[in-house]
């Protein structure tokens, strides 16, 4: 197959090519050595480079465009939460960033990506041991996609970050550089383990922690991984709760938590029924042992602001016996559209989501599923799953410096489950030489994020676009 960018897509093992056990898998050295050969028609200095290209789709209207679909009513948050700062805009561009990305240089290897890697996409959550675990836990964009524009996205991210900060550039240069030196060095180590032994790679609080060289990048996770554990359903219940007549209510505060009419409700409890259905039969039956209570509206993050996000209070035996479900709109990914035949398309989103989360994070949410509700499709997690993040808004340069590290190594650890690392590996190759030019190409796109960003300002100035106060 050939792409629009003249480069070709090259079989890394990820668009579910795996239905036989009797091809014949090509030598890991003979891998690496496609990888390498790569650099003589994708130069790795190629990608240091960032001019927006005559024709370059006007960034508002990008947004605009995106809004499509949306429930209107939400639009005014969604602007006012990108409009807040660059790294609010950024997080809820994905689509500006993959539209840009795609007319860039490319090796033609290409993963499960997570289609919106940036600092705020990592976080922690808990295994299905209840062990607290950091790792990426957003993949509403995931897709078998360019590596590049993971880390791309990522590298931009910790710049745009750093000079919010009031970091001088130096500072934010040397974060992405320590981003981008550990995902080179967690994929050349990574691409040198067997398939499956790489899928076990995980990291837990006690490696997070010494990972840390700063002590207040140690304080953060202390403090985020104190506020992720006590982030369960039995202690959301007096947060997001009232007792009317001896029966659990979520609480309304619109226009972010709101009712669903009693029609929409109906149909939301038969997609939960339809939802059992894609669970591993032991999660299906240890669900079925609870009841729907109470479901309502919630509207959730930057970007998916806007779409059908609901939380389902269900209650087991006993009114402290709690969980609360959250079901999330799964539309087409924004890799979808720049890539070719079958990876493109997939008969169910939320299910796209699911099994692509599953792929890249080494432990999953046991009762992640998906489900189709009217003309929508969603995907089916659990909402208060000692989920939490890192803050970087006010963090050090030094400790954004470490946590850039972190997300760098989780990243290559996410592609390299997916297969493909050692291609990867091959092109990167073992000097700093990527380090650098992705250094380099941050700091550029940083400043077009900034500029898009100024844009939606100003039309929000001019009446173009509604916005409330984030």
């Amino acid at each position: 197959m050939e792409p629009a960018n003249g480069h070709v897509v090259l079989d890394s093992g990820a668009d579910g090519g795996f239905t036989s056990l009797r091809r014949q898998a090509r030598p890991r050295k003979q891998r690496y050595e496609i990888g390498r050969s790569l650099r003589e028609r994708s130069h790795r200095t190629d990608m240091a480079f960032w001019n927006p290209p005559d024709g370059r789709p006007d960034p508002v209207e990008q947004v605009i465009d995106q809004n499509v679909g949306r429930q209107p009513w939400l639009i005014p948050i969604r602007i006012g939460r990108m409009i807040s700062s660059p790294y609010a805009f950024l997080r809820g561009s994905a689509n500006i960033m993959a539209d840009d990305f795609a007319r860039l240089p490319a090796t033609g290897i290409t993963p499960v990506i997570c289609g919106d890697a940036h600092l705020g996409n990592f976080g922690f959550y808990a295994s299905p041991e209840r062990e607290l675990v950091f790792d990426l836990n957003d993949f509403d964009e995931s897709h078998p996609g360019a590596w590049e524009w993971d880390l791309r996205r990522l590298a931009v991210s910790v710049y745009v970050a750093g000079r919010q900060n009031g970091f001088r550039e130096g500072a934010c240069g040397e974060a992405v550089q320590h981003c981008i030196a550990q995902y080179r060095d967690a994929m050349l180590t990574l691409a040198e383990q067997p398939l499956l032994a790489r899928s076990f790679e995980r990291l837990d609080v006690e490696r997070l922690r010494s990972a840390a060289t700063k002590h207040s990048f140690r304080d953060e996770i202390e403090r985020a991984a104190r506020r992720a554990r006590r982030r369960t359903s039995d202690r959301a219940l007096p947060r997001f709760t009232e007792r009317r007549d001896g029966t659990a209510r979520l609480v309304e505060e619109p226009p972010l938590i709101t009712r669903p009419t009693d029609g929409d409700r109906d149909a939301l409890e038969a997609g939960l029924d339809g939802y059992l259905n894609t669970l591993p039969p032991h999660w299906a039956r240890i669900l079925a042992g609870y009841r729907i209570v109470d479901i309502a509206h919630k509207v959730v993050g930057v970007g998916s602001v806007g779409l059908r996000a609901y939380v389902a209070l269900c209650e087991g035996s006993s009114t402290d016996d709690v969980v609360f479900l959250q079901l999330k709109q799964a539309r087409r990914s924004v890799i979808a559209r720049h890539q070719h035949g079958d990876r493109a398309w997939h008969r169910h989103q939320g299910q796209r989501v699911v099994e692509y989360q599953q792929a890249l994070q080494t432990v999953s949410d046991p009762l992640l599923g998906w489900t189709t509700v009217g003309q929508h499709q969603y995907y089916v997690r659990q909402f208060r799953d000692m989920k939490g993040a890192i803050v970087v808004e006010g963090i050090s340069a030094g400790a954004l410096a470490d946590y850039a590290g972190v997300c760098g190594y989780l990243l290559a650890k996410s592609h390299a489950r997916t297969s493909g690392a050692s291609m990867i590996a091959g092109y990167i190759g073992s000097s700093d030489k990527l380090d650098d030019v992705l250094c380099r190409f941050a700091r550029a796109y940083a400043d077009q994020v900034e500029s898009d960003h100024a844009r939606l300002v100003a039309a929000v100035g001019r009446g173009l676009l509604p916005a409330e106060a984030a």
